[in-house]
């Protein structure tokens, strides 16, 4: 059975920084591109972050590129995502993805595994 479980969320205020943790089990997790999305209160779930298999490559949306940066450690079976000078506006819900496919990396209908996800709040 496959299992993304993420943790590190909390409140934090406007600049401080978080970093998530993706834990994947049940799953060859070095052949996955592992990716970060968010979604807020009536949005849609949008793309943060993704990584390559191998943490070669790593893709950004525009709104968190320069403050977030996602990393993985294959030993461990663990994604992360360390998110500094945070904005009120990236409070949101945030999932840790898997996907074994190719395609655009901010596609999400192309994953395949999703955590239940953590919440982030940041205050003003």
């Amino acid at each position: 059975q496959v299992q993304l479980v993420e943790s590190g969320g909390g409140l934090v205020q406007a600049g401080g920084s978080l970093r998530l943790s993706c834990v994947a089990s049940g799953v060859t997790f070095s052949m996955y591109t592992m990716a970060w999305f968010r979604q807020a209160p009536g949005k849609e779930r949008e793309f943060v972050a993704a990584i390559s298999w191998s943490g070669g490559s790593t893709y950004y949306a525009d709104s968190v590129k320069g403050r977030f940066t996602i990393s993985r450690d294959n030993a461990r079976n663990t994604v992360y995502l360390q998110m500094n000078g945070l904005k009120p506006e990236d409070t949101a819900h945030y999932y840790c993805a898997a996907k074994l496919r190719g395609g655009p990396y901010d596609l999400l209908v192309l994953y395949n595994y999703w955590g239940q996800g953590t919440q982030v709040t940041v205050s003003s």
